[in-house]
């Protein structure tokens, strides 16, 4: 079913409120509740530094094989608006990719040597990434451990990049001017680092999510958006900036949720326990707002 108006749009990350980041899969229940959702006419699109090849194996098969309805269309945009395409039931479409966007290859070329060298009892290159270069924890090592490990991959990285005489900072929560002579930023997670153009971002991500939907006569009356770090406000920030109607849901607000001019949930707000985060609130979540489109 197509709304051309419907009452929420929901834009999710994907890796803390949708995927496990100790299994990096996806909770039968949340496959259920999005494929209910979708059938409602809630427009779902997903917005990950994650790779296509990542959702399509834990987002759109697991989707599609419990039964995703055959008029639906699901949006994904990947390496923070880098890459996006869309899928229905009978799989993917187009994979398109914003080649200027992109690290250069040589320089990725030499991270995934650094990586075989230096840090493979902890981490693994991911080989699935078309723009960024992203490095992450093996699920085999504990995260304490590889976050050790993770503090001194981000200076080698670092070091790379001058190297290869390409201006780079850390993640420090804005995008630097263009004349200031940095074009890419190291941006370590809880189990990844990403090295990636300063350009990219959840609200680059945003942007396109709204495009994506005009493009099919869709307009929101309001979105709802998720995430589990603090640069994942950065798709509400877009979306209020422009007057659309948003709240954004935290499901790790231990790190501290900033003042921000519209409502910021956490499962709390659910009548759910402090400890309940992750996956576990953005089950929680979803299931809620299937409730409340369905009754």
């Amino acid at each position: 079913m197509t709304l051309t108006t419907p009452p929420l749009a929901l834009l999710l990350d994907v890796d803390g409120p949708i995927a496990s980041p100790v299994t990096r899969t996806v909770p039968a229940p949340i496959i259920a509740d999005l494929i209910a959702l979708v059938a409602a006419g809630i427009p779902v699109i997903f917005n990950t530094g994650r790779s296509d090849a990542f959702i399509a194996a834990q987002l759109m098969a697991p989707m599609i094989a419990a039964g995703l309805p055959g008029d639906a269309v699901v949006h994904a945009i990947c390496e923070k608006g880098a890459v996006w395409f869309d899928f229905t039931a009978d799989g993917a479409g187009p994979v398109h990719v914003d080649h200027d966007l992109a690290v250069p290859a040589a320089y990725g070329d030499d991270v995934r040597g650094l990586v075989a060298r230096d840090y493979a009892d902890h981490m693994f290159f991911d080989e699935t990434k078309r723009a960024m270069v992203s490095v992450e924890q093996r699920v085999d090592v504990a995260n304490a451990d590889y976050r050790g490990e993770q503090a001194r991959f981000d200076v080698d990285a670092m070091a790379l990049m001058s190297k290869h005489g390409l201006g780079a900072t850390r993640l420090d929560h804005h995008v630097p001017d263009s004349d200031d002579g940095v074009d890419y930023r190291v941006d370590p997670t809880i189990i990844a680092t990403d090295i990636e153009s300063v350009r990219l971002g959840k609200d680059l991500g945003a942007s396109r999510a709204v495009e994506m939907l005009a493009a099919r006569g869709i307009t929101p009356a309001a979105w709802r958006t998720m995430g589990d770090s603090r640069t994942d406000y950065a798709m509400a920030d877009w979306l209020h900036d422009r007057d659309h109607e948003v709240k954004h849901v935290d499901v790790r607000p231990a790190d501290g949720i900033p003042v921000k001019p519209y409502s910021v949930l956490t499962a709390a707000d659910l009548g759910l326990g402090e400890d309940v985060i992750h996956d576990d609130a953005g089950a929680a979540f979803l299931h809620a707002w299937l409730d409340a489109v369905a009754g």
